[in-house]
């Protein structure tokens, strides 16, 4: 099936535009003097000089309050969930991988910044509502069921909101939503966990009690054993507000506000609830863990597990238009829409060409899930107004990796359901709503996007036009 397409040479489209700053004339000679604040090394330096410092004065605070040995036998029992959260969380986003840095970020900024924030704002609140009421007791519990979730959950969900803002083509729906909140949250927990973990270890010293009757040992089972992902679900909830938020036409400003701002509020009221569970009796702490808490996990498991599905089925129905214009081979939407698939194409190309060429697919893979999502998108008029270029520059990276990859994944599909369907030719135009077919609202009629040189075997490609979007609302 390959063999039906050629292989230029030259780039089987017009060239990229030069960046801001590359070109002669006056813009481009004002860009290159632009203001050192603006230049992409300073803010970095600057994120990471502010996370490393928050990281350094947090673990100081901690130390101070659970001594060296309670410090190191909280970090060693804090650790053991982590690495099983943040594989549920990548397993999650293996459909469209974001990238590792936004998940370092992420998980930095959880566990330093957030809970840097979080204890010096929970500890000033609480001391001030105890001298202003003369009422330690009641501020312990006003700052546990108030307090403590409006400051942590705001906190958390600042990361979310700066990857959402600056990462904003690595924030494309739902799953990415949950992914950043969940790995954030997931910081934050390891360091609390090391604060209550510690605290107890240092409770035992001072009261000798040991083994299973020990404050540690109890502190344990309830944080690490029944509850590890507490902190994920309360902040999971901010993230598919974002999530949301994502899916929405960049015209619809309330709509992009008022919902993380919800799923903001929904985290917080479930972490009050969480914390007040104490103030309920014996057995509030299990009858809210066994009626809400393992309920709404049950839920947004279900919820998130649903959404990869149906992105697994967005691959392999927007691809095919590529098939049609020639940038992709039949079997290519079958093996990309299935992750046993992908995982078969990778195998193979690792296999017979080794590690580079298993990369290699990956990235055609990831490449190829982002371009079926940005036509999506298109389709239901939510493209943002760099459409064009970002379909251009994911054709590109397709289309660098297509000797590596395509053998390996025509390999895949054939061997994952060797009865896959073949896909259709006659890729329809695209029906919208109010208009006749094969036009978009307000536009011409919609283009396919015009394949290498002369398109595939069955016919001309049409022509491609880069400041064109025909999805554009």
């Amino acid at each position: 099936m390959a063999s039906h397409l050629p292989h230029p040479t030259q780039p089987p489209y017009p060239p990229y535009p030069p960046h801001p700053g590359e070109g002669a004339g006056p813009a481009g000679g004002a860009l290159r003097h632009a203001h050192w604040w603006q230049r992409s090394w300073v803010r970095y330096g600057a994120l990471i000089t502010l996370l490393a410092l928050s990281g350094l004065v947090i673990l100081a605070l901690v130390r101070e309050q659970t001594g060296t040995e309670g410090f190191l036998v909280g970090l060693g029992l804090a650790v053991l969930p982590v690495p099983l959260l943040i594989a549920a969380f990548r397993w999650l986003d293996r459909v469209e991988p974001g990238p590792w840095r936004n998940l370092v970020f992420a998980f930095a900024w959880g566990a330093c910044a957030a809970a840097l924030i979080a204890i010096v704002a929970n500890s000033f609140a609480t001391r001030w509502i105890a001298t202003s009421t003369a009422d330690p007791v009641g501020a312990d519990t006003l700052g546990a069921t108030v307090v403590a979730p409006i400051v942590e959950e705001s906190a958390k969900a600042a990361a979310v909101l700066l990857l959402f803002l600056f990462r904003r083509r690595d924030f494309t729906g739902l799953v990415d939503g949950v992914v950043i909140a969940g790995i954030t949250a997931t910081g934050f927990a390891f360091t609390e966990n090391i604060l209550y973990l510690g605290t107890a270890f240092g409770t035992d010293q001072d009261t000798g009690y040991s083994g299973i009757a020990s404050v540690t040992a109890a502190t344990f089972f309830v944080r690490i054993v029944m509850s590890p992902f507490a902190h994920p679900l309360f902040t999971v909830l901010t993230g598919i507000g974002f999530g949301v938020a994502a899916l929405s036409g960049e015209r619809q400003h309330v709509r992009r506000v008022l919902l993380p701002l919800s799923g903001l509020l929904l985290a917080m009221g479930m972490h009050a609830l969480w914390n007040g569970s104490a103030t309920f009796g014996p057995l509030g702490f299990f009858a809210v863990y066994g009626a809400f808490m393992v309920p709404a996990f049950g839920l947004l498991t279900w919820l998130v597990i649903w959404t990869r599905q149906r992105e697994l089925r967005t691959v392999r129905e927007e691809l095919p238009a590529y098939v049609v214009a020639g940038w992709l081979t039949p079997g290519e939407p079958y093996a990309l829409g299935s992750m046993k698939a992908r995982r078969m194409a990778r195998e193979y190309a690792r296999r017979h060409l080794g590690k580079p060429a298993a990369r290699a697919v990956a990235q055609y893979e990831a490449f190829a899930t982002s371009l079926a999502f940005l036509r999506h998108r298109g389709r239901r008029g939510r493209a943002s107004a760099d459409f064009v270029v970002r379909e251009r520059e994911l054709l590109h990276e397709l289309w660098a990796r297509r000797d590596v990859a395509r053998p390996a994944l025509e390999y895949a599909a054939r061997a994952a359901a060797p009865a896959w369907p073949a896909m259709p030719y006659a890729y329809g135009p695209v029906q919208w709503a109010g208009q006749g077919p094969g036009h978009a609202p307000g536009h011409g009629p919609v283009q396919m996007p015009a394949g290498p040189v002369h398109g595939p075997a069955h016919g001309p490609a049409m022509p491609y036009h880069p400041a064109y979007n025909p999805y554009r609302m």
